[in-house]
């Protein structure tokens, strides 16, 4: 039997210029890598992200494709892109997932283990 199965990683970084502190805007840059680790070859289709500032304030984020793709990954192939999210606090959180279909057209989630939106010396 088939095992579909995506990995999922990010990376972040402060958006300084679209940063406004002094008004509770906090802009940071992430990218993500999506590897297909399974061995049958699926595709993205669609992604929802929770969003949370420091505060607990949640944000709900859902849509087909990530940046206007919807990549279709072989076994050992990867996929990377880059956006970006705006909270109101200067440390915030997201968690997510893809979901992907086989060419089987059996549908599965990939996660998106949690990752901190922050500047690298707000963790120290």
């Amino acid at each position: 039997m088939a095992n579909p199965q995506f990995k999922c990683s990010a990376k972040v970084e402060v958006l300084a210029e679209q940063t406004q502190a002094d008004q509770g805007v906090y802009a940071f840059s992430y990218t993500i890598t999506i590897e297909n680790v399974g061995d049958i070859t699926a595709q993205l289709i669609g992604r929802h992200w929770t969003i949370v500032d420091a505060r607990g304030h949640e944000q709900e984020v859902h849509g087909l494709a990530v940046v206007g793709h919807q990549p279709l990954l072989a076994p050992g192939q990867s996929f990377q892109y880059s956006s970006w999210a705006q909270i109101a606090t200067p440390q915030g959180s997201m968690r997510g997932r893809f979901l992907c279909v086989t060419e089987a057209a059996e549908v599965f989630d990939a996660e998106v283990p949690e990752f901190m939106l922050a500047g690298s010396g707000a963790l120290h």
